[in-house]
């Protein structure tokens, strides 16, 4: 005699989660928050017609009077070429700190904790005025930049030591049993692995980089905040000024968000499940 068959199930009903899938989910999150936010700022009683006359100027859609660029262009700029000097000095004071050279470790360890000790505005007010007294006189944005760089240089050499100390000892060793040497080691083994551990905190310092310029604004320069307090002056409509900034800067870092994830995605190929 055959084993009675269990009896089908009925069908669960989705619940209301199972709806949508995941993606679709997210982006309505996304919606639903920023049009909280819209609401949240349009209840300023903004005046949209400062705000479509200055953007432009905000933006970098038009140089400053000197010719030069200006708003979002210009803080793109010093952030750029922050961004490069800052990666150039944060590896050598890694590669410092895990050198075996007292002097080379004496200078990396006195350089991230100067820098990572005191306050970025300062550390711009004694460049931009303290060179001076030294017979080089920089101008404000080579201030600002030297600055910048300075500064997130500290934090970026921590963050490169760690990845590469994170990267097992056993690939180095699989590496020197193959024959290659120190800096292939280094170049073709250690590092692509470090970097998976790197891009995430690195990022996130740029971005951080990104706000902080507004602090080179003190010296003058024409970048987002700079224009924003001064037609908010002039205009005697802050908020206006101060969210057209504020919404400028979100855009920014969004687009340094997607290039977070890109290179997210490129170095983290061989470790995908």
């Amino acid at each position: 005699m055959s084993a009675q068959q269990p009896a089908p199930r009925p069908a669960v009903k989705a619940s209301g989660t199972q709806l949508f899938g995941f993606r679709t989910r997210l982006y309505l999150t996304w919606v639903g928050l920023f049009v909280l936010f819209a609401a949240f700022f349009l209840s300023f009683d903004l005046k949209f017609s400062i705000i479509v006359e200055k953007f432009p100027y905000l933006a970098g859609f038009k140089l400053g009077p000197n010719g030069f660029l200006q708003g979002a262009a210009l803080t793109l700029f010093l952030c750029l070429c922050s961004i490069v000097v800052s990666v150039a000095l944060g590896f050598a004071a890694a590669l410092a700190r895990l050198s075996s050279s007292a002097v080379l470790l004496g200078i990396a360890s006195f350089y991230t904790s100067f820098f990572r000790g005191t306050p970025l505005l300062i550390q711009i007010l004694l460049i931009y005025l303290g060179l001076p007294q030294l017979g080089v006189v920089p101008g404000a944005i080579s201030a600002g930049i030297i600055a910048l760089s300075l500064n997130y240089g500290a934090y970026l050499s921590e963050i490169f030591r760690a990845g590469i100390l994170g990267v097992a000892p056993g690939q180095r060793q699989a590496a020197m049993a193959l024959g290659l040497g120190p800096a292939q080691i280094f170049w073709h083994v250690t590092l692509p692995q470090a970097m998976r551990t790197i891009i995430p905190p690195s990022a996130n310092q740029f971005i951080s980089m990104l706000k902080d310029s507004s602090l080179i604004s003190v010296m003058g320069v024409w970048e987002v905040m700079f224009l924003a307090q001064s037609y908010g002056r002039s205009s005697y409509r802050y908020l206006e000024m101060l969210t057209t900034a504020a919404v400028i800067y979100w855009v920014l870092s969004i687009l340094l968000e997607l290039v977070q994830a890109k290179l997210e995605r490129h170095f983290g190929k061989g470790y995908q499940q």
